[in-house]
């Protein structure tokens, strides 16, 4: 830093270590395009409000767009000297116009600037984070339409409960995925407040508009207290919570195709583009992806708790602990953008065994709750015993090693005579599922229904 460009007051140099340790130019050099763009729309308001003069506003404009093109061909010199992309760009700004580029930091602080950066990166990481799961839903709401009287066993403890359909089962994610994007639009109304123009921590003497800037940076409105403007990262808890809960989303159904497709489950098959081998056993296929889904959900986890612990004792204003929020989160964002996409490929990728479904969903006695309810529809006996009658002929089919539908009606009978020969046609899974009509439920009417509105509210 022996270019320190705000140094008048010290005499030394700083120690290298301090150099080391406050450096932060090898991760927030991702931060040049909105560096620039809130530089250029603070600029313009200098000039307009007869700040800086209109010749000068041009030159710095001029600079900065070279500078952006510089970044984005990989023609611009980074180094550690400079600390921070801020540094950087108003050194290069300096050295391509001159004197006139120490006028571009007139009634802004390094504490405005860096929190309307960040602002600005996360609102698109948002964006677009809100697009890659929009096309996972669709993924999803296809698959699911496809595959809405596909029978499946449903589990409640990872054992076997009631039949659903399979595209019951990927609906349910298309609905937390929903839930998903809600958060992420919450986080993005609350952030979409400009700090630029609120200085270091009170405000500025010069006569600036910041509603000006906002307006001119996608912002609401300028926030409203100079001291919380600049000292103000709920937007980075919010969007990392957010985050957090997507990946842990993303990990369950992970899971779920781990265990769906390990050879003792057998319901899906995931193609070569997304298995691989074992170094020493030929017939392995591992679900790598997926595995490594649900671990990297870790990662965005960690980042959260991360920047919880460094902001929790924090006194207002700036602080030089909030440089520590934007390494974990990039990569947090990063490592959830990847995600993503690995789970809509996966999900276009996979292929339900449809007969091994059904096997499987006849198994277990999963329809022994529609003998409870057939029960008490027609023999209009409470739940509570009608579960026992059932339990009963359940365990009665166990120890005889059939399934429940092929129990013959006398074995019922000498459970309880009242049992009609009507509960016969209750008891096949495909019947089960039929049944199940009410709202919310896994009746391939209502998983056709739900999943052509879902493509229509996403755009096929």
């Amino acid at each position: 830093m022996a270019n320190r460009m705000w140094g008048g007051v010290f005499g030394v140099a700083p120690d290298e270590i301090l150099e080391e340790i406050n450096a932060s130019i090898g991760f927030d050099r991702k931060l040049y395009a909105e560096d620039i763009a809130g530089s250029k729309a603070h600029a313009a308001m200098l000039a307009k409000q007869g700040i800086i003069s209109a010749q000068d506003a041009r030159k710095i404009a001029r600079g900065l767009d070279t500078i952006l093109s510089e970044i984005k061909r990989s023609k611009f010199k980074f180094s550690r000297a400079l600390e921070d992309i801020h540094t950087h760009v108003e050194a290069r700004l300096k050295d391509l116009i001159g004197p006139a580029a120490g006028r571009l930091h007139t009634a802004r602080s390094r504490n405005d600037q860096v929190a309307t950066d960040f602002k600005l990166y996360v609102r698109n990481a948002i964006d677009a984070t809100d697009a890659a799961l929009a096309e996972l839903q669709k993924a999803l709401a296809k698959k699911a339409a496809r595959y809405a009287a596909t029978v499946m066993p449903g589990f409640t403890h990872l054992q076997t409960a009631q039949p659903v359909t399979f595209g019951h089962h990927l609906l349910a994610y298309v609905e937390m995925i929903s839930r998903d994007r809600g958060r992420f639009a919450d986080a993005r109304k609350r952030l979409n407040e400009s700090p630029l123009g609120a200085a270091a921590l009170a405000g500025t003497s010069f006569p600036i508009d910041r509603y000006r800037t906002a307006k001119a940076l996608g912002f609401d409105r300028p926030a409203a207290n100079s001291l919380d403007a600049v000292s103000d990262r709920d937007f980075v808890l919010e969007t990392l919570s957010a985050a957090s809960i997507t990946a842990v989303h993303l990990s369950r159904l992970s899971e779920e195709i781990v265990v769906w497709a390990s050879p003792s489950f057998g319901l899906v098959k995931l193609s070569d583009r997304f298995t691989t081998g074992s170094s020493i056993m030929p017939q392995k296929r591992n679900p790598d992806a997926a595995e490594l889904v649900r671990a990297k959900t870790g990662r965005v986890i960690g980042a959260l708790v991360q920047f919880f612990v460094v902001m929790k004792g924090l006194p207002l204003a700036y602080s030089k602990d909030m440089q520590e929020d934007k390494e974990s989160t990039f990569d947090a964002l990063a490592t959830l953008s990847l995600v993503l996409a690995a789970m809509t490929s996966m999900v276009r990728d996979l292929s339900p065994d449809v007969a091994r479904m059904k096997a499987a969903a006849s198994e277990g006695y999963s329809t022994a709750t529609d003998l409870a309810d057939h029960l008490v529809q027609k023999l209009g006996i409470p739940f509570r015993e009608s579960h026992e009658i059932s339990g009963k002929i359940v365990a009665k089919a166990s120890k005889a090693g059939i399934p429940l539908e092929k129990m013959p009606l006398k074995e019922m009978q000498a459970v309880d005579p009242r049992i009609p020969k009507s509960v016969l046609s209750v008891l096949s899974v495909d019947r089960s599922v039929e049944s199940r009509k009410s709202y919310g439920g896994t009746a391939p009417k209502n998983v056709r229904r739900e999943a052509e509105k879902w493509l229509k509210r996403l755009g096929k």
